[in-house]
């Protein structure tokens, strides 16, 4: 009889936790249970249980036992309209307690492996050239502060238990049902919306939601993978304006862009409050991912063109 590698998915109602357990629910080499804060948001087939919320005072004793592998995908992540007056605090209780309780109650149960799905903003959010794992980290907002924090408080359970950690650091991650600022912008291009991001020549990494899924699986059971810090990426770095058309074209929504010049915007932006969304959409971010390729013999299933064909050729 082959081992079956019981695996743990916290938020797995999530984009992201959602594709994971559509992923590993049919595999006969993985038994998947999906963690969720109500059990009326499960929706799809699988195991579920209930945890309640992610914070330093969650109890996972009933959750953990004959776990091998937990795969945290659970987090405070970007909010819009964030209108806390202290948005750093409620990432911490999310992202650095909640991770950290997570993980010590983990490695207690004999957890073997905690795969923990961080940030590419752990690096930065602009860059010059691409972002290396072993570059020094250089969060500049709150939720990649909370992750870069959460990943040194890992990296000392690791140390004190033996527990193998795998950080994951992704960029920009899309598919549909996205969440976000891609999310709002697929929306805006579906409807019609005319958009002035017709004349911007950065270069961004993205990482489709089937490759990520891909590549975090390989991760449950590759002896490479342990005690690492891994980039990921489609391997194709597209210009926003060329994001967005690609987005049309796979909608069958031909992208309506007016081609503003980038130095009106990004002044605009900072007159409304807005930089920190204009260097996502302005700014270059690129990620080499040639370690994770070569350490574990990974290549990207799908070309970003084929990625966003997969995640809408079943819209309107």
């Amino acid at each position: 009889m082959v081992d079956r590698d019981k695996v743990l998915v916290t938020g797995s109602t999530g984009f992201l936790g959602a594709a994971l357990m559509s992923a590993l629910t049919p595999l006969t080499n993985i038994i998947s249970v999906g963690s969720v804060r109500r059990l009326d948001q499960v929706t799809g087939d699988g195991s579920y249980v209930f945890a309640g919320d992610l914070n330093a005072e969650t109890n996972w004793s009933g959750v953990l036992p004959d776990v091998q592998v937990v795969i945290h995908t659970a987090a405070r992540a970007h909010v819009l309209r964030n209108e806390l007056s202290d948005p750093l605090s409620e990432y911490r209780r999310v992202n650095v307690q909640g991770t950290l309780n997570l993980a010590r109650q983990a490695a207690t149960a004999g957890v073997r492996r905690f795969i923990f799905v961080s940030s590419i903003g752990v690096n930065g959010n602009i860059n010059s050239y691409p972002f290396r794992p072993d570059q020094q980290p250089n969060p500049a907002e709150p939720y990649a502060q909370s992750k870069w924090e959460a990943e040194q408080g890992l990296w000392q359970i690791q140390q004190e238990t033996g527990m193998e950690m795998v950080i994951i650091r992704p960029p920009l991650v899309y598919g549909r049902g996205a969440p976000g600022n891609f999310g709002s912008l697929v929306r805006w291009i579906d409807r019609g919306v005319p958009l002035p991001l017709g004349a911007i020549h950065n270069k961004r990494s993205l990482i489709g939601i089937d490759n990520l899924v891909d590549l975090i699986i390989l991760c449950v059971s590759h002896s490479a993978a342990a005690n690492q810090v891994l980039l990921v990426a489609d391997g194709d770095d597209l210009s926003t304006t060329e994001l967005l058309r690609r987005v049309g074209n796979a909608i069958g929504k031909p992208a309506l862009l007016i081609p503003v010049p980038t130095g009106l915007l990004q002044f605009a932006a900072t007159l409304l409050g807005k930089k920190a969304v204009a260097n996502r959409l302005l700014g270059s971010l690129q990620v080499d991912i040639s370690k994770t390729c070569e350490l574990l013999e990974w290549r990207p299933l799908h070309s970003v063109e084929e990625g966003l064909v997969r995640s809408f050729r079943h819209c309107s």
